[in-house]
C-alpha cells in the first residue's frame, strides 16, 4: 500500500468515526488522573503510591516490563484506590520493525512477555512505539506492512492476557513514523483486534494535530490511555501556559474511561510534593471548563 493511499484511508476513517460518535450516546466520560512511576516523589514505591493516592490520583504507570517487581507493585497498591494504568514499554530500539529476523523475533517475544505482565497487573495496555529516529531506515509504507503483519498475532495474545498493545503517535522531532492519532487509528482499524489499541499524548498532539478534539474523536474507538504534559517545555500542567480544554472536549465526546497520566518534567527548582497536586487540581479545573 502506498503511503498516500494509507493516509487517504486514515482521513476517510476520521470522517466515518466522527459521524459515528456524533450519532451515538457514549458513556459519560470520567477524569482519572495518574502518573508515571518515575515522576512521583518518594523514597520507595510504597511512598510514591501513597503520595499519588493522597493527591487523588488512581493510576500508576511503571516503565518497561516489571515482571520481577510484581510482588512489590501489588504490595504498594494494596489498601489504596490506585491501579496500574499501563506499562510504558517504548520501542525496544526498533526491534519489532527490524529487517533482521532475529531482532524482530526477540522484540516480539519481549512484547509478548510485557503483555503477560500487564495482564497480571490488570493494566489497560502496553505502550508501544514502533521506532524512534535512527531506529529504522525503512520508509513508512514498509513499516505499515510490517505492523499489519506482526500486530494481529500480538493482538490475539494481548486479548488472551486481557490487555492491549497501545500504539503511541509521536511528534516529528522524535519519529518520522506515526505522528498523528488518525494514523494509529487506521492501523487499529485494519488490524481489527480488541488487543490492538492506541493512546494519545497532549504534548505530541500540540505539535501535530490541528484540532485536538477531532483527533481524540478519531481515535476514540481504540483510545485507552492518555499522556499529559504541557506543549512547550513538556513540564507539569500549570507550570506554564497550556490549555488542555480542547483535547478534553474530545475525551468527553468519546466517553473516555481510561487514565490521564503525567509524562513530563518539572520546572527546575520546584518541589514535586507541591507541584504535582497543583497540576492535578489544574487538570480538574480544565476538565470542568471542557464541559462548557
Amino acid at each position: 500500500m502506498k503511503r498516500r493511499q494509507f493516509l487517504t484511508g486514515a482521513a476517510a476513517t476520521a470522517g466515518a468515526v466522527l459521524s459515528s460518535v456524533r450519532a451515538q450516546a457514549p458513556r459519560e466520560a470520567v477524569l482519572r488522573l495518574g502518573s508515571q512511576e518515575s515522576r512521583l516523589p518518594g523514597a520507595n514505591l510504597k511512598e510514591k503510591v501513597a503520595n499519588l493516592a493522597a493527591w487523588g490520583g488512581t493510576g500508576l504507570e511503571p516503565h518497561g516490563n516489571p515482571w520481577s517487581r510484581l510482588a512489590e507493585i501489588r504490595e504498594a497498591l494494596s489498601g489504596t484506590e490506585v491501579k496500574v494504568s499501563a506499562l510504558c514499554w517504548g520501542s525496544h530500539k526498533g526491534d519489532l520493525v527490524s529487517t533482521d529476523p532475529d531482532r524482530r523475533k526477540k522484540g516480539i517475544e519481549d512484547l509478548r512477555a510485557a503483555l503477560e505482565t500487564a495482564g497480571e497487573l490488570g493494566a489497560q495496555g502496553v505502550i508501544f512505539v514502533p521506532c524512534f529516529h535512527k531506529e529504522s531506515e525503512l520508509p513508512p509504507a514498509e513499516l505499515d506492512k510490517i505492523l499489519l503483519d506482526i500486530l494481529p498475532p500480538l493482538g490475539e495474545h494481548a486479548a488472551r492476557c486481557r490487555t492491549r498493545v497501545l500504539l503511541e503517535p509521536l511528534n516529528k522531532g522524535e519519529t518520522f513514523y506515526l505522528n498523528r492519532v488518525e494514523q494509529a487509528a487506521e492501523i487499529c482499524r485494519k488490524v481489527n483486534s480488541p488487543g490492538i489499541a492506541l493512546m494519545a499524548d497532549f504534548y505530541h498532539m500540540s505539535r501535530e494535530e490541528a484540532d485536538q478534539a477531532a483527533a481524540i474523536v478519531t481515535g476514540g474507538p481504540w483510545l485507552h490511555h492518555v499522556h499529559v504534559a504541557t506543549g512547550k517545555s513538556r513540564i507539569l500542567p500549570a507550570q506554564e501556559e497550556h490549555s488542555f480544554v480542547e483535547g478534553m472536549r474530545g475525551l468527553r465526546k468519546v466517553g473516555y474511561q481510561g487514565w490521564c497520566s503525567l509524562e513530563c518534567g518539572i520546572r527546575k527548582g520546584t518541589d514535586p510534593m507541591v507541584e504535582i497536586p497543583k497540576a492535578f487540581e489544574h487538570l480538574r479545573e480544565q476538565w470542568k471548563l471542557s464541559a462548557l
